[in-house]
């Protein structure tokens, strides 16, 4: 059974940096991906990593802060997270697609067939 973990989520204080971690299980994904979501809003991307085929995209939000990364020996997936700030606290969900997604499609959650759990991340200024 295929199964995404997430971890590394925390309090951290605006300028701070932190890493997630993404363990995908049960088989390989080409296209793994970050979303996140705060109360009342929709999921909202991140960044996003396909394997074959390559290509990287991520949300303008994050640009130059953020840096997706994989090890795909170990089936993980990795979001470094720089200069945080508050706008960046929510619930961050790794998400992953067995086949290639379209490098335009990417962004859309609806391109993905399985998730994490979620982990937290709240930055306060």
């Amino acid at each position: 059974q295929r199964q995404l973990v997430e971890s590394g989520g925390g309090l951290v204080q605006a300028g701070d940096s932190l890493r997630l971690s993404c363990a995908a299980s049960g088989g390989t994904f080409n296209t793994m991906a970050w979303f996140r979501q705060t109360p009342g809003k929709e999921r909202e991307f991140v960044a996003a990593s396909r394997w074959i085929g390559g290509g990287i995209r991520y949300a303008d939000s994050v640009k130059g802060r953020f840096t997706i990364s994989r090890d795909n020996a170990k089936n993980m997936v990795y979001l470094q997270m720089n200069n945080l700030k508050p706008g960046d606290t929510a619930v961050y969900y790794c998400a992953a697609k067995i086949n290639s997604a379209i490098i335009s499609a990417m962004a859309s959650s609806a391109q993905y067939d399985y998730w994490g759990q979620g982990t937290q991340v709240t930055v306060s200024s």
